[in-house]
Protein backbone atom coordinates (compact mmCIF):
# COMPACT_ATOMS: atom_id res chain seq x y z
CA UNK A 1 0.00 0.00 0.00
CA UNK A 2 1.63 3.41 -0.87
CA UNK A 3 2.21 5.75 1.96
CA UNK A 4 3.52 9.32 1.80
CA UNK A 5 5.70 10.93 3.85
CA UNK A 6 3.08 13.18 5.58
CA UNK A 7 1.40 9.62 6.95
CA UNK A 8 4.40 7.99 7.87
CA UNK A 9 5.90 10.79 9.63
CA UNK A 10 2.19 10.77 11.85
CA UNK A 11 2.45 6.89 12.21
CA UNK A 12 6.04 6.42 12.93
CA UNK A 13 7.35 5.52 16.31
CA UNK A 14 8.96 8.06 18.48
CA UNK A 15 11.07 8.41 21.05
CA UNK A 16 10.54 10.22 24.30
CA UNK A 17 14.06 10.95 26.38
CA UNK A 18 12.49 14.16 28.27
CA UNK A 19 13.27 12.23 31.37
CA UNK A 20 16.87 11.26 30.72
CA UNK A 21 17.65 14.81 30.41
CA UNK A 22 18.98 17.25 33.51
CA UNK A 23 16.22 19.59 33.55
CA UNK A 24 13.63 16.28 34.12
CA UNK A 25 15.61 14.34 35.98
CA UNK A 26 18.37 16.18 38.38
CA UNK A 27 22.16 15.09 38.32
CA UNK A 28 21.43 11.35 36.74
CA UNK A 29 20.28 13.66 33.15
CA UNK A 30 22.59 14.49 30.78
CA UNK A 31 22.69 18.26 30.23
CA UNK A 32 22.44 19.71 26.67
CA UNK A 33 26.00 21.11 26.89
CA UNK A 34 27.29 17.47 27.18
CA UNK A 35 25.58 16.92 23.90
CA UNK A 36 27.24 19.93 22.48
CA UNK A 37 30.51 18.38 23.61
CA UNK A 38 29.82 15.25 22.10
CA UNK A 39 30.28 16.48 18.62
CA UNK A 40 33.69 15.20 18.10
CA UNK A 41 32.43 11.57 19.25
CA UNK A 42 29.32 11.64 16.73
CA UNK A 43 31.75 12.51 14.02
CA UNK A 44 34.17 9.64 15.17
CA UNK A 45 31.04 7.06 15.31
CA UNK A 46 29.97 8.61 12.13
CA UNK A 47 33.40 7.72 10.65
CA UNK A 48 33.15 4.07 11.45
CA UNK A 49 29.84 3.54 10.33
CA UNK A 50 30.78 4.54 6.86
CA UNK A 51 34.60 2.52 7.04
CA UNK A 52 32.65 -0.76 8.54
CA UNK A 53 29.66 -0.62 6.30
CA UNK A 54 30.85 -3.58 4.64
CA UNK A 55 30.17 -5.55 8.06
CA UNK A 56 27.03 -4.58 8.21
CA UNK A 57 25.01 -6.23 5.81
CA UNK A 58 21.98 -6.07 7.74
CA UNK A 59 21.97 -2.41 7.05
CA UNK A 60 21.21 -3.28 3.32
CA UNK A 61 18.32 -5.78 4.03
CA UNK A 62 15.56 -3.26 3.47
CA UNK A 63 17.03 -2.77 -0.05
CA UNK A 64 18.23 -6.15 -1.35
CA UNK A 65 16.09 -9.08 -1.47
CA UNK A 66 13.50 -8.48 -3.75
CA UNK A 67 14.29 -11.94 -5.41
CA UNK A 68 14.95 -13.24 -1.61
CA UNK A 69 11.20 -12.20 -0.74
CA UNK A 70 9.56 -13.67 -4.00
CA UNK A 71 11.61 -17.35 -3.07
CA UNK A 72 10.15 -16.59 0.59
CA UNK A 73 6.75 -16.33 -0.26
CA UNK A 74 6.73 -19.46 -2.69
CA UNK A 75 8.28 -21.63 0.37
CA UNK A 76 6.11 -19.63 2.33
CA UNK A 77 2.98 -20.98 0.18
CA UNK A 78 4.62 -24.77 -0.64
CA UNK A 79 4.71 -25.54 3.19
CA UNK A 80 1.74 -23.88 3.73
CA UNK A 81 0.05 -27.13 3.90
CA UNK A 82 2.30 -28.58 6.61
CA UNK A 83 0.10 -28.03 10.18
CA UNK A 84 3.27 -27.46 11.73
CA UNK A 85 6.36 -25.26 11.03
CA UNK A 86 9.28 -25.81 14.14
CA UNK A 87 12.30 -23.61 13.94
CA UNK A 88 15.30 -25.18 15.03
CA UNK A 89 17.74 -22.37 16.12
CA UNK A 90 19.36 -20.78 19.28
CA UNK A 91 20.37 -16.93 19.86
CA UNK A 92 18.95 -14.59 16.86
CA UNK A 93 17.98 -17.22 14.95
CA UNK A 94 15.11 -18.05 17.47
CA UNK A 95 14.74 -14.64 19.19
CA UNK A 96 13.85 -12.48 16.47
CA UNK A 97 11.17 -14.82 15.24
CA UNK A 98 9.58 -15.49 18.53
CA UNK A 99 9.45 -11.87 19.07
CA UNK A 100 7.71 -10.80 15.41
CA UNK A 101 5.56 -13.46 15.83
CA UNK A 102 4.11 -12.47 19.17
CA UNK A 103 3.86 -8.85 18.32
CA UNK A 104 1.94 -9.59 14.92
CA UNK A 105 -0.33 -12.51 15.23
CA UNK A 106 -2.66 -13.42 17.99
CA UNK A 107 -1.06 -14.46 20.73
CA UNK A 108 -3.37 -17.40 20.95
CA UNK A 109 -2.42 -18.18 17.11
CA UNK A 110 -1.30 -21.87 17.31
CA UNK A 111 -4.52 -22.59 18.90
CA UNK A 112 -6.68 -20.62 16.77
CA UNK A 113 -5.33 -22.68 13.29
CA UNK A 114 -8.62 -23.91 11.12
CA UNK A 115 -10.65 -21.45 12.77
CA UNK A 116 -9.38 -17.85 12.03
CA UNK A 117 -6.10 -18.28 9.88
CA UNK A 118 -5.37 -21.41 7.73
CA UNK A 119 -1.59 -21.51 8.22
CA UNK A 120 0.95 -23.92 9.89
CA UNK A 121 1.26 -23.41 13.38
CA UNK A 122 4.55 -22.09 14.99
CA UNK A 123 6.87 -23.34 16.82
CA UNK A 124 10.47 -22.32 18.11
CA UNK A 125 12.80 -25.24 19.51
CA UNK A 126 15.53 -22.76 20.75
CA UNK A 127 17.08 -25.05 23.65
CA UNK A 128 18.98 -28.37 23.58
CA UNK A 129 16.74 -29.24 27.52
CA UNK A 130 15.80 -32.98 26.37
CA UNK A 131 12.71 -33.21 28.49
CA UNK A 132 11.41 -29.71 26.60
CA UNK A 133 12.42 -31.32 23.40
CA UNK A 134 10.61 -34.67 23.60
CA UNK A 135 7.40 -32.71 25.21
CA UNK A 136 7.66 -30.54 22.25
CA UNK A 137 7.94 -34.08 19.39
CA UNK A 138 5.26 -36.11 22.09
CA UNK A 139 2.53 -33.11 20.10
CA UNK A 140 3.42 -32.77 16.57
CA UNK A 141 2.80 -35.30 14.08
CA UNK A 142 5.76 -35.63 11.85
CA UNK A 143 4.24 -36.30 8.98
CA UNK A 144 2.50 -32.80 8.98
CA UNK A 145 5.55 -31.08 10.27
CA UNK A 146 8.33 -29.21 8.32
CA UNK A 147 11.80 -28.24 10.44
CA UNK A 148 13.20 -24.93 9.77
CA UNK A 149 16.90 -25.67 10.90
CA UNK A 150 19.06 -21.94 11.41
CA UNK A 151 22.55 -21.81 12.42
CA UNK A 152 24.65 -18.77 10.70
CA UNK A 153 28.04 -20.85 11.04
CA UNK A 154 26.64 -24.26 10.02
CA UNK A 155 28.10 -25.92 12.79
CA UNK A 156 26.16 -24.44 16.50
CA UNK A 157 26.27 -27.39 18.82
CA UNK A 158 22.52 -27.40 20.11
CA UNK A 159 20.88 -26.49 16.49
CA UNK A 160 22.70 -29.45 14.63
CA UNK A 161 22.25 -31.90 17.70
CA UNK A 162 18.20 -30.78 17.12
CA UNK A 163 18.67 -31.32 13.75
CA UNK A 164 20.15 -34.70 14.18
CA UNK A 165 17.67 -36.06 16.52
CA UNK A 166 14.24 -34.50 14.29
CA UNK A 167 16.23 -35.90 10.44
CA UNK A 168 16.54 -39.46 12.46
CA UNK A 169 13.27 -39.51 13.87
CA UNK A 170 11.68 -38.71 10.27
CA UNK A 171 13.96 -41.07 8.42
CA UNK A 172 12.59 -43.89 10.83
CA UNK A 173 9.11 -43.09 10.85
CA UNK A 174 8.33 -41.39 7.59
CA UNK A 175 11.26 -43.25 5.34
CA UNK A 176 14.80 -42.57 4.20
CA UNK A 177 13.97 -39.81 1.52
CA UNK A 178 11.56 -37.55 3.45
CA UNK A 179 14.37 -35.10 4.39
CA UNK A 180 13.81 -33.43 2.04
CA UNK A 181 10.26 -32.57 2.11
CA UNK A 182 10.45 -32.26 6.08
CA UNK A 183 13.74 -30.01 6.15
CA UNK A 184 14.67 -26.70 5.45
CA UNK A 185 18.07 -25.05 5.91
CA UNK A 186 18.79 -21.49 6.61
CA UNK A 187 22.44 -21.23 7.04
CA UNK A 188 25.34 -19.65 5.02
CA UNK A 189 25.89 -20.14 1.47
CA UNK A 190 29.31 -21.69 1.61
CA UNK A 191 30.52 -22.73 5.19
CA UNK A 192 29.37 -24.79 7.76
CA UNK A 193 28.17 -28.51 7.82
CA UNK A 194 24.29 -27.70 7.53
CA UNK A 195 25.16 -26.46 3.82
CA UNK A 196 26.63 -29.76 3.04
CA UNK A 197 23.99 -31.78 4.30
CA UNK A 198 21.43 -29.66 2.30
CA UNK A 199 23.74 -30.11 -0.55
CA UNK A 200 23.54 -33.90 0.13
CA UNK A 201 19.86 -34.57 0.73
CA UNK A 202 18.18 -31.86 -1.50
CA UNK A 203 16.58 -30.02 0.96
CA UNK A 204 15.35 -26.60 0.40
CA UNK A 205 17.98 -23.76 1.57
CA UNK A 206 18.28 -20.20 2.29
CA UNK A 207 21.23 -18.14 2.49
CA UNK A 208 22.17 -15.46 5.65
CA UNK A 209 24.55 -12.97 3.86
CA UNK A 210 27.65 -12.04 4.79
CA UNK A 211 27.40 -8.91 7.36
CA UNK A 212 24.58 -10.41 8.95
CA UNK A 213 25.16 -11.69 12.41
CA UNK A 214 22.51 -13.65 14.34
CA UNK A 215 21.64 -11.12 16.55
CA UNK A 216 21.30 -8.61 13.41
CA UNK A 217 19.56 -11.23 11.40
CA UNK A 218 15.50 -11.23 11.99
CA UNK A 219 15.23 -8.74 8.73
CA UNK A 220 16.68 -11.69 6.47
CA UNK A 221 15.53 -15.10 5.99
CA UNK A 222 16.02 -15.79 9.58
CA UNK A 223 12.95 -13.77 10.60
CA UNK A 224 11.23 -13.44 6.87
CA UNK A 225 10.46 -16.97 5.86
CA UNK A 226 8.54 -17.90 9.94
CA UNK A 227 6.85 -14.56 9.51
CA UNK A 228 6.01 -15.09 6.09
CA UNK A 229 4.59 -18.76 6.99
CA UNK A 230 2.38 -17.78 9.56
CA UNK A 231 0.54 -14.85 7.19
CA UNK A 232 2.97 -11.76 8.58
CA UNK A 233 3.57 -9.04 5.24
CA UNK A 234 7.12 -8.98 5.03
CA UNK A 235 7.18 -6.40 2.65
CA UNK A 236 5.45 -3.91 5.21
CA UNK A 237 8.15 -4.80 7.88
CA UNK A 238 11.12 -4.44 5.69
CA UNK A 239 9.40 -0.70 4.62
CA UNK A 240 9.57 -0.06 8.04
CA UNK A 241 12.70 -0.81 8.44
CA UNK A 242 13.75 1.20 4.91
CA UNK A 243 11.91 4.51 6.59
CA UNK A 244 13.91 4.10 9.93
CA UNK A 245 17.04 4.15 7.92
CA UNK A 246 15.98 7.01 6.07
CA UNK A 247 15.84 9.00 9.52
CA UNK A 248 19.21 7.48 10.68
CA UNK A 249 20.53 8.88 8.15
CA UNK A 250 21.43 12.66 8.86
CA UNK A 251 23.77 14.06 10.56
CA UNK A 252 21.53 16.04 12.57
CA UNK A 253 20.83 14.24 16.37
CA UNK A 254 17.78 15.94 16.97
CA UNK A 255 16.22 14.56 14.04
CA UNK A 256 18.32 11.26 13.65
CA UNK A 257 16.43 8.64 16.63
CA UNK A 258 19.38 5.92 16.73
CA UNK A 259 22.09 8.37 17.17
CA UNK A 260 20.16 10.25 20.02
CA UNK A 261 18.85 7.09 21.79
CA UNK A 262 22.82 5.91 21.74
CA UNK A 263 23.94 8.87 23.32
CA UNK A 264 21.23 8.88 25.89
CA UNK A 265 21.62 4.90 26.68
CA UNK A 266 25.73 5.75 26.82
CA UNK A 267 24.96 9.07 28.49
CA UNK A 268 23.25 7.33 31.21
CA UNK A 269 25.93 4.72 31.55
CA UNK A 270 28.64 6.83 31.90
CA UNK A 271 26.50 8.25 35.18
CA UNK A 272 26.93 4.82 36.94
CA UNK A 273 23.15 3.23 35.06
CA UNK A 274 24.90 0.12 34.24
CA UNK A 275 21.34 -1.95 33.92
CA UNK A 276 19.15 -1.47 30.95
CA UNK A 277 15.53 -2.54 31.53
CA UNK A 278 13.23 -2.83 28.81
CA UNK A 279 9.69 -2.64 29.65
CA UNK A 280 6.97 -2.91 26.76
CA UNK A 281 3.16 -2.27 28.03
CA UNK A 282 1.92 -4.40 25.60
CA UNK A 283 2.02 -8.14 25.84
CA UNK A 284 2.33 -8.16 21.95
CA UNK A 285 5.76 -6.61 22.34
CA UNK A 286 6.86 -8.51 25.70
CA UNK A 287 9.56 -11.20 23.90
CA UNK A 288 10.83 -7.86 22.21
CA UNK A 289 12.97 -7.78 25.13
CA UNK A 290 14.00 -11.12 24.84
CA UNK A 291 15.34 -10.09 21.59
CA UNK A 292 17.31 -6.93 22.94
CA UNK A 293 18.91 -8.35 25.65
CA UNK A 294 20.61 -10.52 23.09
CA UNK A 295 20.99 -7.52 21.09
CA UNK A 296 22.60 -5.23 23.45
CA UNK A 297 24.59 -7.70 25.57
CA UNK A 298 26.62 -9.52 23.02
CA UNK A 299 27.26 -6.57 21.34
CA UNK A 300 28.36 -4.08 24.11
CA UNK A 301 29.55 -6.02 26.59
CA UNK A 302 33.34 -6.26 25.96
CA UNK A 303 36.59 -7.01 27.84
CA UNK A 304 38.56 -5.10 25.03
CA UNK A 305 38.54 -1.24 23.64
CA UNK A 306 39.48 -1.07 20.12
CA UNK A 307 42.94 -0.11 20.97
CA UNK A 308 43.72 -3.55 23.05
CA UNK A 309 42.78 -2.19 26.41
CA UNK A 310 40.95 -4.01 29.26
CA UNK A 311 37.63 -1.77 29.72
CA UNK A 312 34.95 -4.34 30.84
CA UNK A 313 32.42 -2.31 28.98
CA UNK A 314 28.74 -2.88 28.63
CA UNK A 315 25.09 -2.68 30.12
CA UNK A 316 23.16 -5.28 31.42
CA UNK A 317 19.78 -5.77 30.06
CA UNK A 318 16.58 -6.74 31.83
CA UNK A 319 13.40 -7.60 30.71
CA UNK A 320 10.18 -6.71 32.33
CA UNK A 321 6.04 -5.47 31.52
CA UNK A 322 4.31 -3.80 32.15
CA UNK A 323 1.77 -3.86 34.48
CA UNK A 324 2.58 -7.12 35.68
CA UNK A 325 6.44 -5.98 36.76
CA UNK A 326 4.82 -2.59 38.52
CA UNK A 327 3.63 -5.39 41.30
CA UNK A 328 7.41 -7.10 40.88
CA UNK A 329 10.35 -4.99 40.12
CA UNK A 330 9.14 -0.99 39.73
CA UNK A 331 9.47 -1.08 44.01
CA UNK A 332 13.60 -1.93 43.49
CA UNK A 333 13.65 1.11 40.51
CA UNK A 334 12.00 3.11 42.55
CA UNK A 335 14.05 3.19 45.70
CA UNK A 336 17.24 0.69 45.52
CA UNK A 337 20.61 1.47 43.67
CA UNK A 338 19.99 4.14 41.25
CA UNK A 339 22.20 1.90 38.57
CA UNK A 340 19.37 1.78 35.79
CA UNK A 341 18.07 3.23 32.90
CA UNK A 342 14.23 2.23 31.74
CA UNK A 343 12.96 1.70 28.56
CA UNK A 344 9.07 1.93 28.53
CA UNK A 345 7.35 0.71 24.97
CA UNK A 346 3.55 2.67 24.93
CA UNK A 347 1.12 0.99 22.54
CA UNK A 348 -1.25 4.19 21.50
CA UNK A 349 -3.60 2.57 19.61
CA UNK A 350 -5.01 -1.22 20.05
CA UNK A 351 -6.54 -3.27 17.84
CA UNK A 352 -9.19 -4.31 20.28
CA UNK A 353 -10.46 -2.56 23.74
CA UNK A 354 -12.61 -3.40 26.44
CA UNK A 355 -15.06 -0.72 28.17
CA UNK A 356 -15.26 -1.47 31.94
CA UNK A 357 -18.64 -2.16 33.33
CA UNK A 358 -20.41 0.11 35.52
CA UNK A 359 -21.85 -2.97 37.35
CA UNK A 360 -21.27 -1.79 41.20
CA UNK A 361 -22.07 2.57 40.99
CA UNK A 362 -22.84 2.39 44.87
CA UNK A 363 -19.58 1.76 45.74
CA UNK A 364 -16.92 3.98 45.49
CA UNK A 365 -13.68 1.92 45.71
CA UNK A 366 -14.54 0.55 42.12
CA UNK A 367 -16.55 2.28 40.34
CA UNK A 368 -13.81 5.24 39.21
CA UNK A 369 -13.12 3.09 37.11
CA UNK A 370 -16.52 2.52 34.98
CA UNK A 371 -17.14 3.32 31.54
CA UNK A 372 -13.57 3.98 30.65
CA UNK A 373 -11.49 1.58 28.41
CA UNK A 374 -9.21 -1.17 29.78
CA UNK A 375 -6.75 0.65 27.33
CA UNK A 376 -7.01 3.31 29.58
CA UNK A 377 -5.77 1.73 32.95
CA UNK A 378 -3.41 0.09 30.89
CA UNK A 379 -1.94 4.06 29.39
CA UNK A 380 -2.04 5.96 32.69
CA UNK A 381 -0.54 2.60 34.80
CA UNK A 382 2.79 3.69 32.46
CA UNK A 383 2.19 7.44 32.80
CA UNK A 384 2.05 7.15 36.45
CA UNK A 385 5.28 4.73 36.89
CA UNK A 386 7.02 7.11 34.48
CA UNK A 387 6.18 9.90 36.96
CA UNK A 388 6.89 8.09 40.13
CA UNK A 389 10.33 7.06 38.33
CA UNK A 390 11.49 10.63 37.71
CA UNK A 391 9.92 12.30 40.86
CA UNK A 392 12.57 10.06 42.41
CA UNK A 393 15.70 10.99 39.65
CA UNK A 394 15.43 7.58 37.71
CA UNK A 395 16.25 7.78 34.31
CA UNK A 396 13.43 6.35 31.77
CA UNK A 397 12.43 7.06 28.13
CA UNK A 398 9.47 6.25 26.22
CA UNK A 399 9.43 4.35 22.60
CA UNK A 400 5.99 5.13 21.17
CA UNK A 401 4.27 2.95 18.90
CA UNK A 402 1.33 4.77 17.50
CA UNK A 403 0.00 1.36 16.46
CA UNK A 404 1.47 -2.17 16.47
CA UNK A 405 1.83 -2.85 12.49
CA UNK A 406 4.27 -4.70 10.30
CA UNK A 407 6.18 -1.31 9.12
CA UNK A 408 6.16 -0.26 12.90
CA UNK A 409 7.85 -3.44 14.10
CA UNK A 410 10.35 -3.22 11.19
CA UNK A 411 11.20 0.41 12.19
CA UNK A 412 11.36 -0.59 15.33
CA UNK A 413 13.72 -3.15 15.03
CA UNK A 414 16.22 -1.58 12.48
CA UNK A 415 16.12 1.14 15.40
CA UNK A 416 17.43 -1.12 17.61
CA UNK A 417 19.68 -2.60 16.00
CA UNK A 418 21.30 0.77 14.26
CA UNK A 419 21.37 2.27 17.92
CA UNK A 420 23.44 -0.53 19.81
CA UNK A 421 26.21 -0.87 17.05
CA UNK A 422 26.57 3.16 17.38
CA UNK A 423 26.58 2.46 21.15
CA UNK A 424 29.04 0.16 20.65
CA UNK A 425 31.38 2.84 18.66
CA UNK A 426 30.48 6.17 21.05
CA UNK A 427 32.06 3.33 24.32
CA UNK A 428 34.81 2.46 21.30
CA UNK A 429 34.57 -1.19 21.09
CA UNK A 430 33.84 -3.53 18.72
CA UNK A 431 29.89 -3.94 18.53
CA UNK A 432 29.78 -6.53 16.46
CA UNK A 433 31.94 -9.18 17.36
CA UNK A 434 31.22 -11.62 20.14
CA UNK A 435 34.81 -13.38 21.59
CA UNK A 436 33.20 -14.37 24.87
CA UNK A 437 30.57 -16.21 23.29
CA UNK A 438 33.42 -18.13 20.80
CA UNK A 439 35.43 -19.12 24.27
CA UNK A 440 32.46 -20.97 25.68
CA UNK A 441 31.42 -22.18 21.89
CA UNK A 442 35.17 -23.48 22.05
CA UNK A 443 34.85 -25.03 25.75
CA UNK A 444 31.78 -27.06 24.29
CA UNK A 445 33.12 -28.51 21.18
CA UNK A 446 36.13 -29.94 23.93
CA UNK A 447 34.13 -31.32 25.97
CA UNK A 448 31.73 -32.96 23.25
CA UNK A 449 35.05 -34.74 21.54
CA UNK A 450 35.32 -32.10 18.55
CA UNK A 451 38.23 -33.07 16.43
CA UNK A 452 40.78 -30.52 16.42
CA UNK A 453 40.46 -29.30 19.95
CA UNK A 454 42.09 -31.83 21.85
CA UNK A 455 44.43 -29.42 23.50
CA UNK A 456 41.17 -27.37 25.00
CA UNK A 457 39.67 -30.61 26.17
CA UNK A 458 43.54 -31.30 28.19
CA UNK A 459 43.04 -28.03 29.75
CA UNK A 460 39.53 -28.84 30.73
CA UNK A 461 40.35 -32.07 32.52
CA UNK A 462 43.29 -30.38 34.67
CA UNK A 463 40.41 -27.30 35.59
CA UNK A 464 38.10 -30.53 36.45
CA UNK A 465 41.14 -32.45 38.41
CA UNK A 466 41.82 -29.26 40.18
CA UNK A 467 38.11 -28.17 41.00
CA UNK A 468 37.41 -32.01 42.15
CA UNK A 469 40.53 -32.04 44.72
CA UNK A 470 39.61 -28.61 46.16
CA UNK A 471 36.62 -30.29 47.18
CA UNK A 472 34.23 -27.13 48.13
CA UNK A 473 30.99 -28.68 47.29
CA UNK A 474 27.93 -29.23 49.77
Amino acid sequence: MYKDSVWQAKMRIKIDFNNMMHDSLGEKGIELSELEAMSPLLKSASLRMAENRHLMKWRDLPYTQDAVIEEVLAASNEFGEFENFVVLGIGGSALGPIAVQHALNHPYYNILKGSVHNRPRLFVEDNVDPEHMAALLDVLDLKRTVFNVVTKSGSTSETIAQLLIVASMLKERIGSDCLSRHLIATTDEKKGSLIKIAKQYGIKTFYIPEGVGGRFSVLCPVGLLPAAICGIDINEMLAGAAYMDKLCSTPDIWHNPAYMFALMQVGALKRGCNISVMMPYADSLRFFADWYAQLWAESLGKRFDNENNEVFKGQTPVKALGTTDQHSQIQLYAEGPNDKVISFITVEKFDFDYQIPNLFPLLDEVNYLADKNISELLLAERLATEIALTDAGRANCNIIFPEITEENIGEFIFLYEMQTVIAGYFLQINPLDQPGVEAGKIATYALMGKKGFEKEADDINKYSKEKNRNGRII
